[in-house]
């Protein structure tokens, strides 16, 4: 069977490639393609235990049975994918990924009504350094299918986890310049303490399980982003099991 293998983030750089078709035996898992990257990419079993895998854009386990057609993702550590939930999110003010600036105020007033005593807004703003070096802009980029589903999924469950009454979340896409706006959360409610509390767990949630890389250019030259670990169920971290399971 044939099925469809998508590189995001340094494993793109790694791959020389952003997709391609590869052939299995048609009883093959995730693992069967791990094992087969861990010849052709030498770096890859190094860094098992930071990624994730997806399967039509749901985070998948290892031992996942593939089948023809499937769309495979190997993501590293996303930068700041427990899946969120797959239920249907309610509607939101705003869920989007967008490549144009982030109009912060206006989607705050969008969200605003009479009732709401709070409006909590977060803005994760492009800084001009890190560890040290000079940073002198960013790029990011996402798997944005599954992207935007986990976004509107993570809406869904804040609504129903916290006594909030609206939500938005905005990605910004693509180069990004110091001060620039590349994430914004949105949170109103009748009191101020459920909007601190929704937003702070959209945030630290969408920076662990968002598939969203960045990329970042200093004067001396460019790397992707250390990401933050995958919660403990939706990485590989049993890898080095998945390759002896494929190798048998």
């Amino acid at each position: 069977m044939e099925v469809r293998i998508l590189f995001f983030g340094m494993l793109k750089d790694l791959a020389g490639r952003a997709s391609e078709s590869l052939n299995l035996p048609d009883d093959a898992t995730l693992a069967d393609v791990l094992h087969h990257y861990e010849s052709r990419i030498p770096r890859l079993k190094e860094m098992l235990d930071s990624l994730a895998l997806s399967v039509n854009q749901e985070y998948a386990r290892p031992d996942a049975r593939l089948h023809s057609g499937d769309e495979v993702a190997l993501l590293p550590p996303v930068s700041g994918g427990s899946g969120a939930p797959a239920d249907t999110p309610k509607e939101t003010a705003c869920v989007r990924i967008v490549r144009e600036k982030i109009e912060t105020d206006a989607i705050l007033a969008r969200i605003k009504q009479p009732e709401d005593g709070a409006a909590v807004v977060f803005e994760g703003i492009v800084r001009n350094h890190t560890r040290s070096r000079r940073t002198l802009y960013l790029d990011y980029e996402a798997y944005e299918a599954m992207a935007l589903k986990q976004m509107e999924a993570l809406a869904a469950q804040a609504l129903g986890q916290f006594k909030i009454r609206e939500v938005a979340i905005v990605h910004r896409l693509g180069r990004l310049e110091i001060g620039e706006t590349s994430v914004l959360i949105v949170v109103a409610s009748a009191h101020r303490g459920p909007a601190f509390d929704a937003c702070r767990w959209l945030i630290d949630t969408l920076k662990r399980t968002v598939p969203i890389w960045k990329k970042e250019y200093f004067e001396d030259g460019a790397v992707w982003a250390d990401g933050e670990p995958f919660p403990d169920d939706l990485g590989t971290k049993a890898g080095s099991r998945a390759g002896e399971r494929a190798s048998k």
